[in-house]
């Protein structure tokens, strides 16, 4: 069986100003002497801490296996794994899964690999011994009864027999009377025969906690500063459900006060819960941890991030090709900053510059653009090696090369990297690459300047330079080949600058824009020649643009170009 654990005494200072007194705060529950509950239960605690830090940091992160591990969630794992390893610290992960209903293995296990693919390794918790387990709170069950019990000797807790159907018509009363909707009490003074009577009969009743009638809580809050409730709308809650299942609350509690913790760092959606907190940790006689509570991360239209806009899960993101650096990184930015405009941060010197005092209480808009934006920056912030081998594998892994590995994926990559910000962008800008669409480009709109500047003559000098054999041979000779050829040419043809390189690059490539246009016809020259290029690419060789340029009927097009003019201009 679970034994009692104290918490390490923390420095923190908690004030008490009594005000009648409830005199079960200090003394056991007499059930015969039921008069002492009879007086006016009012108290005021103020607790506030003048540091930071302390000598023990011990963070938790503690989410429910009953899904997906949200951004949100996992940007407060975040923020306690950085404050624990900047303070030296311990970073605990526990696993709350007392609704038996919905959590489950197989989310247990996604939020373990996720919290593990974005780096944030965990002191203790699930794999990871420690001194204060176990970590699920499925297997703690014997501590909540066990503090539970002590707190019904003291006479913190009494039991409460009300049906559902009393509870209920005590809200619609409530409402009617424009009241909170809190319990009335009404087994709150019950003497001992009556309790023994109902326990007789087998009815089944709840643990619910006394809370005093007058008086407030104050914290002062790591982010939010001073917070403070009138515990007069409250009402006793309940700390055990019929069924013998402890409540969250009541669950949270004993696990930070028994397992150490000193920094809760949580969404701000539990700040209520605070409150209630608070209460049964000065009935056990546990000091209360330091509390900051992260404000909530937001949708564009500021509304609470859900699914409905969008990818809501790191799990998501993992699939749709995101770094777990880049996720951290930004993650990190929501609601935080070093105080500089910098903007790039690795896990590392995240942990040297974390400060949970520069942690923002406004909340923090999600950007998805802008989040594509910062993979984009460590994507290519990669060491050459380890970003070819990332794209050649998917390169392979999709289909459109036979190898991940060799000089055409080295100078694929390089020449690409710039316009890859996801992992799978990298499909589509090699098929590009590997495509020729001239037929579509030169019947646009936008390549009449190119057609009007004399370019079927350009392409029938273009393809004798082809015929004759040269551009393939200063092609063999690699990038120094290219560039005097391409002087020579523009040279017989009195071209130069963009006159030179546009029809070039339409000629060659069959767009109008992309990549530098040698490091392009060099790629596709060796392409051709080193059977990488799996048959379903669709890969236009050079040898095969050349055949389709010969058949271009450059009368027609430019008779189109006309008519597209002309259409552009009435629609003006």
């Amino acid at each position: 069986m679970a034994a009692l654990v104290a918490m390490p005494r923390m420095r923190m200072k908690i004030t008490v100003f009594p005000d009648a007194f409830p005199p079960f705060l200090f003394r056991s529950y007499r059930p015969k002497k039921v008069s002492v509950f009879h007086r006016r239960r009012s108290f005021s605690v103020s607790a506030s801490s003048t540091k930071e830090t302390q000598d023990q940091v011990r963070v938790r992160f503690a989410p429910s296996p009953t899904g997906n591990l949200h951004v949100g969630g996992a940007r407060t794992a975040l923020f306690n794994y950085l404050f624990a390893r900047s303070n030296g610290g311990k970073f605990v992960l526990r696993i709350e899964d007392t609704d038996l209903e919905r959590s489950t293995k197989e989310s247990e296990e996604a939020v373990l690999n996720d919290l593990s693919w974005l780096g944030l390794d965990w002191d203790e918790g699930p794999g990871v011994d420690g001194d204060y387990g176990p970590y699920r709170q499925s297997e703690r069950n014997s501590l909540y009864k066990q503090y539970a019990e002590k707190l019904l000797e003291s006479g913190y807790v009494y039991r409460c027999f009300c049906s559902s159907e009393e509870l209920e018509k005590m809200k619609e009363i409530a409402k009617l009377k424009q009241l909170p909707p809190v319990y009335t009490g009404k087994w709150a003074n019950a003497t001992d025969k009556e309790v023994q009577e109902e326990l007789h009969r087998g009815t089944p009743y709840t643990y619910r906690f006394r809370v005093p009638k007058e008086g407030s809580l104050k914290i002062n809050d790591l982010i939010r500063g001073e917070v403070i409730w009138n515990l007069d709308t409250l009402g006793d809650f309940v700390i055990m459900r019929s069924n013998g299942q402890p409540v969250y609350n009541f669950c949270v509690t004993v696990d930070d006060a028994t397992m150490a913790i000193s920094h809760v760092i949580r969404a701000e959606e539990h700040l209520p819960n605070t409150l209630r907190q608070a209460l049964i940790y000065k009935a056990l006689g546990f000091p209360m941890p330091h509390f900051a509570h992260v404000s909530l991360i937001l949708a564009p239209d500021r509304s609470k991030l859900s699914k409905r806009h969008g990818a809501t899960s790191v799990g998501q993101y993992r699939e749709m090709g995101y770094l777990p650096q880049a996720m951290v990184n930004y993650l990190a930015l929501l609601g935080w900053g070093d105080g500089t405009e910098n903007e790039f941060f690795t896990l590392d010197l995240l942990v040297e510059k974390f400060s949970i005092g520069r942690v923002n209480k406004s909340g923090a808009i999600f950007d998805s653009t802008k989040l594509r934006w910062m993979n984009g920056q460590h994507l290519r912030a990669l060491p050459s090696e380890e970003l070819t081998k990332l794209i050649g594998e998917r390169w392979k892994s999709t289909g459109i090369l036979t190898e991940s590995e060799g000089s055409f994926v080295e100078d694929a990559v390089q020449l690409l990297k710039d316009g890859i910000d996801l992992t799978p962008d990298s499909d589509k800008a090699l098929s590009n690459l590997l495509s020729y669409p001239l037929h579509e480009t030169l019947s646009s709109l936008e390549a009449k300047p190119v057609l009007e500047d004399k370019l079927s003559e350009f392409a029938a000098s273009f393809i004798a330079a082809y015929d004759s054999g040269e551009l393939l041979a200063a092609l063999e000779e690699g990038h120094a080949g290219w560039q005097k050829w391409v002087k020579s040419f523009g040279k017989s043809l009195k071209r130069k600058g963009k006159s030179l390189f546009m029809p070039l690059r339409v000629l060659l490539t069959g767009k109008l824009h992309g990549p530098d246009i040698g490091a392009s016809v060099l790629l596709l020259h060796n392409g051709g020649k080193s059977g990488i290029i799996a048959p379903q690419a669709e890969f236009v060789t050079l040898d095969e643009r050349f055949r389709v340029l010969r058949r271009v009927d450059w009368e027609a097009l430019t008779k189109n170009q006309s008519q597209l003019g002309t259409a552009a201009t009435v629609s003006t």
